[in-house]
C-alpha cells in the first residue's frame, strides 16, 4: 500500500506547483494590500503626466522637536475627530502644523485657490486676498485663480514669493443662483485646460469672505468638504438635503453622514475635476426634467459627498460667520469667517 500511497502524492506535486504558480501571477491585485485604485485613471495619464501623486507621500524629515503624542489621551474631547469611514476630521487641537508644513515644504506642492468675483462681487476681493496673503498656506506656493466678468475692477494687491494672482475672465448671469451652479462647469473645464498641468491641490472658496486666522497644509487630501456651520450639531433629519426623489440631489430622510457647505471645499485637482463633473452633470440633468435642487450646487456637493466619501473633514472653524452664530467653545479658532454685508445691496 505504501508504494501507491506514494505514487498518488507525487502526482498532485505538478497541480499544487500549479495552483501557487498561479496565485503568485494572478492573484496579486486580490491579495496584495496595496492601492491601485489611487493611481491615476488612464484618460488622464498624459494630462497629469508632469505633475507628482498629490497627498502625504512619505519623506525624510529633519531632527524636530515637539511634544510626543499620548497614545492614551485623546487630542480633543469635545468634538468627534474620525468619521466612521477613517477620515480626520481637522479640528483646532488635532495637528502638528510644524511636522505638517516640513513634509509639504519637502513636497514641494502648489496649492490652488479658485475664487468667483462676478459682477459687484468683486468689491470683496482686496480684502479676499490681502487676508488670504496673511493666513492662507503661508510659505507654501500658491495660484490665486480669479474668476470674474471685470478683470479691470480686479485690484492690485501685493503678493509674496511664490505666489501669483490668475485672472479667468468668464461671462456674468442674471441671476446668483445661476453664478453658483456654473461654478462647478467653469471649475471642471478649467481643470482639463490648465489646473492638472499647474497645481498639485485645488480649493474652491467664496469671495465675500476673510481669512482671520491659519488654514494651511492640514486641510490637504484627496478630497475634503467642510462642514456647514449651522448644522454640525443637527440630526441627519434636519439638514437641509434635496427631499425630492425627481432632483439627481435626492437623498432620502435615512441616510446622510454630514451636511458639507458649498463654500469651501477641494482636494487634489483630478478629485476635484471627478467632483465638479459629476456635479455639473447631475445639475444638466435636473434642467432637462425641469428641477432645480433647493440649495443649487450645494445640494448636489452633498449627494456627490455622501456616495464618494472624502478622505478628510474641515470642522466649521473653516468657514464661519460670528455676526449670525457668536463664538462658542467649541471653536478654538475662526478661521476663514464671512464679511458683514448688505446681500440686497450685492444681489442689485
Amino acid at each position: 500500500m505504501e508504494p501507491s500511497g506514494k505514487s498518488k502524492c507525487c502526482s498532485l506535486r505538478p497541480l499544487t506547483f500549479f495552483l501557487v504558480a498561479f496565485l503568485l501571477v494572478f492573484g496579486m491585485g486580490v491579495l496584495s494590500p496595496r492601492i491601485p485604485m489611487l493611481r491615476t485613471r488612464p484618460e488622464e495619464e498624459g494630462i497629469e503626466a508632469d505633475r507628482k501623486p498629490p497627498g502625504m507621500q512619505v519623506v525624510k524629515l529633519p531632527r524636530m522637536l515637539y511634544p510626543q503624542p499620548a497614545v492614551l489621551t485623546p487630542s480633543r474631547k469635545d468634538v468627534l475627530v474620525l468619521t466612521p469611514w477613517l477620515a480626520p476630521i481637522v479640528w483646532e487641537g488635532t495637528f502638528n502644523i510644524d511636522i505638517l508644513n516640513e513634509q509639504f515644504r519637502l513636497q514641494n506642492v502648489t496649492v490652488g485657490l479658485t475664487v468667483f468675483a462676478i459682477k459687484k462681487y468683486v468689491v470683496f476681493l482686496k480684502l479676499f486676498l490681502e487676508t488670504a496673503e496673511q493666513h492662507f498656506m503661508v510659505g507654501h506656493r500658491v495660484n490665486y485663480y480669479v474668476f470674474t466678468d471685470r478683470p479691470a475692477d480686479v485690484p492690485r494687491v501685493a503678493l509674496g514669493e511664490g505666489r501669483r494672482l490668475v485672472l479667468l475672465q468668464v461671462p456674468g448671469a442674471a441671476r446668483w443662483q445661476d453664478v453658483s451652479m456654473r461654478r462647478m462647469q467653469m471649475i471642471s473645464d478649467f481643470c482639463e485646460r490648465r489646473f492638472l498641468r499647474e497645481v498639485d491641490f485645488l480649493m474652491c472658496v467664496d469671495v465675500d469672505m476673510r481669512f482671520r486666522d491659519h488654514v494651511g497644509v492640514e486641510i490637504l487630501s484627496p478630497l475634503f468638504g467642510t462642514l456647514h456651520p449651522g448644522f454640525y450639531g443637527a440630526t441627519r433629519q434636519a439638514f437641509t438635503y434635496e427631499r425630492r426623489p425627481q432632483s439627481q440631489a435626492y437623498i432620502p430622510p435615512d441616510q446622510g453622514d454630514f451636511y458639507y457647505l458649498g463654500g469651501f471645499f477641494g482636494g487634489s485637482v483630478s478629485e476635484v475635476h471627478r467632483l465638479t463633473a459629476a456635479c455639473h452633470q447631475a445639475m444638466m440633468a435636473d434642467r432637462a426634467n425641469g428641477i432645480e435642487a433647493v440649495w443649487h450646487d450645494e445640494s448636489h456637493l452633498n449627494r456627490y459627498l455622501l456616495d464618494h466619501k472624502p478622505t478628510k473633514v474641515l470642522s466649521p472653524e473653516y468657514l464661519w460667520d460670528e455676526q449670525l452664530l457668536g463664538w462658542p467653545a467649541v471653536m478654538r479658532k475662526l478661521r476663514f469667517v464671512a464679511v458683514p454685508k448688505n446681500h440686497q445691496q450685492i444681489r442689485n
